[in-house]
């Protein structure tokens, strides 16, 4: 008997398949993606607060570790290549210790970086997280301190980038664009990017923190709740004001679809002529850090969507791998067989 998911729309509930989604998900492995975006290096000291100092009333943490993970464009990519798809990135670092990082990890996880493009007047960006236990070894985010360069890339670097994506976007099954406006995705970038993605007819999944009408013509946008309030200029309350969004958004860019975040409240997927389809927050969901879901829900978004699935089947399964990912602390990534398990277990609870 095979077990299925029930979701709500507009027309009543849709019912999806538990089989149909880990034939989906075996579909990921080989398929290849492109991420052109923001690199950044997430740096983390990891401690414990022992007491409060006597200078300020701040807790002062004794340091067990420090290291260094890809963050921002970096972390779509890394959870593409953990479900199993041949990954590429496209974007700047600095000729500096956290852009060395950032290379060596890639490397190590078998990410092509041909694209990855050396500034050496650029620092890298870099956000440092500072995260400390408790006396009951619970750990949280005490600060975050960002050092981000914002200036716009050189014209040497615009013209290396947009050769190699001419070359690099008929060959792959789809791109993702993560801006995290730290300056490299300009309209010239955006507009380049866009019109080889139409011309080779490419599914192409923006995650953007701002400027959501940059993005005209895409797969997909998907923005989180406060985006989807910025880009829009409304007040999200309740589902009329939420729908009255979704379809703001798609007349903005002309998107065939935009699929909202919503944290605790689950996400909502616009499509063009069809009803609103609004998914629950998964019930495996025990938040103990939301730092990157977005970017797991784009990577998993646009892998499902290059595997064939239809937009719902790409936003549940988006769904269950963002509450995997938001119980662990830090960018956490899924592979194909911890999707597949939550998609049973999703259906079993």
């Amino acid at each position: 008997m095979t077990a299925h998911y029930q979701i709500q729309t507009d027309y009543g509930e849709q019912s999806l398949s538990s089989y149909r989604f880990r034939d989906i998900i075996a579909s990921f492995a080989g398929k290849r993606i492109l991420v052109l975006g923001d690199m950044i290096a997430d740096e983390y000291l990891v401690g414990e607060a022992t007491r409060l100092s006597r200078e300020a009333p701040i807790p002062i943490i004794n340091q067990r570790e420090r290291y260094t993970v890809p963050g921002g464009a970096m972390n779509p990519a890394v959870n593409a290549r953990a479900l199993g798809a041949e990954v590429y990135v496209a974007g700047i670092v600095g000729d500096d210790e956290p852009g060395r990082c950032l290379r060596q990890r890639l490397s190590e996880l078998g990410i092509h970086q041909d694209l990855l493009i050396t500034e050496a007047q650029r620092p890298t960006s870099v956000k440092l997280r500072i995260l400390a236990s408790n006396n009951q070894g619970i750990v949280q985010h005490v600060a975050r301190i960002d050092n981000i360069d914002t200036t716009p890339i050189q014209d040497e670097t615009f013209g290396r980038i947009t050769r190699a994506l001419e070359s690099l976007i008929p060959q792959v099954d789809g791109v993702i664009l993560s801006d995290y406006d730290n300056g490299l995705m300009g309209l010239p970038l955006v507009d380049t990017a866009l019109a080889l993605t139409r011309r080779h007819q490419r599914v192409v999944v923006a995650d953007a923190h701002g400027g959501l009408d940059r993005f005209q013509h895409v797969t997909a946008i998907t923005p989180n709740h406060p985006e989807a309030e910025a880009a829009t200029g409304l007040h999200i309350h309740d589902q009329a004001s939420l729908e009255k969004a979704g379809r703001k958004l798609l007349t903005l860019t002309g998107a065939q679809s935009v699929l909202i975040t919503r944290g605790s409240e689950g996400m909502s997927l616009f499509e063009r002529d069809r009803p609103p389809m609004h998914i629950p927050a998964s019930n495996l969901t025990e938040v103990f850090d939301p730092t990157g879901a977005g970017d797991t829900v784009a990577a998993t978004f646009t892998l499902a969507l290059v595997s064939g699935s239809t937009m719902a089947e790409a936003a549940t399964l988006a769904n269950i791998a963002a509450g995997l990912v938001v119980r662990r602390i830090g960018c956490a990534t899924n592979t194909p067989d911890e999707l597949a398990d939550a998609v049973t277990a999703q259906v079993s609870a």
